[in-house]
């Protein structure tokens, strides 16, 4: 079992905050008596959130309003966290992410500010938390266990097609990637293999990107939801029983997909490359009842 920096003493830094999973893995976080640095763009929503969490007799709250994709803002919350919370960072929880719509999808592809946006805070938001806050962990890592956590997608695996997915499904493709690469580097060197890298990948969940609104516990959630959809402290859960067995792809099943069916979708979608099929051929009208076909039975065998 793979050592956690969920302890009493410990700090999290969690980027998307203050609703879904950030607040819910920030939640789990409290129940650790860890430390928080809560980081989101909604003033409002991370104010609730340090209403909600604040202060303990064992553990202290820090809020940060800012937008992921702005690098001087890293350098400012560096500076920040260091004069808060000079032992620094344990659990970097890189989440912030955003659905940009494109002004006309019928010419996404001439859309160039939709992909920008979409890439600035899906992609370099990650990139930027990773350039600021790795070197502290490096320099600490043989003080306790270390992890950073990066939220990805299975639109980043499987690739859906869709009028607005094209720069969401490539956001999350590449920090896929990223983190595949970061943890093989990581772990790779003798003086920062203590540093675990674990890439997240929600099924459906109820967050701000599917109605919900701002911090909530899991009573209202629960009455709000979509038939299906997981809450976000389920997700919290089935993320740090994952990281205890020292996982590194965590993908989460829901309400409506199991992991069998989860793990067949994907097998799939790789089979388009080594079967030499037409792009995304589970949703060709040539192909999709045939990859129906096999997807079910690969889930039912599995």
């Amino acid at each position: 079992m793979a050592n956690t920096p969920f302890h009493a003493g410990a700090t999290a830094l969690i980027t998307g905050a203050s609703s879904g999973i950030g607040f819910a893995v920030a939640q789990l976080c409290r129940s650790h008596d860890m430390n928080l640095i809560l980081v989101d763009i909604h003033a409002d929503n991370l104010a609730k959130a340090h209403t909600l969490l604040g202060d303990t007799a064992k553990a202290k709250t820090l809020t940060h309003v800012m937008d992921v994709s702005d690098e001087p803002s890293w350098e400012y919350l560096r500076a920040k966290v260091g004069f808060n919370f000079p032992s620094g960072v344990d659990l970097l929880m890189l989440n912030a992410g955003s659905v940009f719509k494109p002004k006309q999808p019928e010419n996404l592809w001439e859309d160039l500010d939709y992909f920008q946006k979409t890439f600035a805070t899906n992609l370099n938001g990650v990139l930027n938390g990773i350039c600021t806050f790795l070197p502290q962990l490096r320099d600490n890592a043989g003080k306790g266990p270390k992890a950073i956590v990066i939220t990805g997608s299975k639109q980043g695996i499987t690739n859906p097609p869709g009028g607005k997915n094209p720069a969401y499904n490539a956001s999350k493709s590449a920090l896929k990637s990223l983190a595949e690469h970061l943890a093989h580097d990581l772990r790779s060197n003798s003086a920062t293999k203590s540093i675990h890298v674990h890439l997240l990948v929600p099924g459906w969940t109820f967050t701000g990107l599917t109605g919900s609104e701002g911090p909530v516990h899991d009573d209202q959630a629960r009455e709000a939801k979509p038939k299906g959809a997981w809450l976000p402290s389920q997700v919290a859960t089935y993320m740090y029983e994952k990281m205890k067995k020292g996982k590194f792809y965590i993908i989460c099943p829901d309400e409506d997909v199991s992991e069998s069916l989860d793990k067949a979708r994907m097998a799939w979608a790789i089979g388009d490359i080594t079967e030499e099929r037409p792009a995304l051929s589970r949703w060709d009208e040539d192909w999709k009842e045939k990859a129906t076909e096999w997807i079910n039975k690969e889930a039912e065998r599995r």
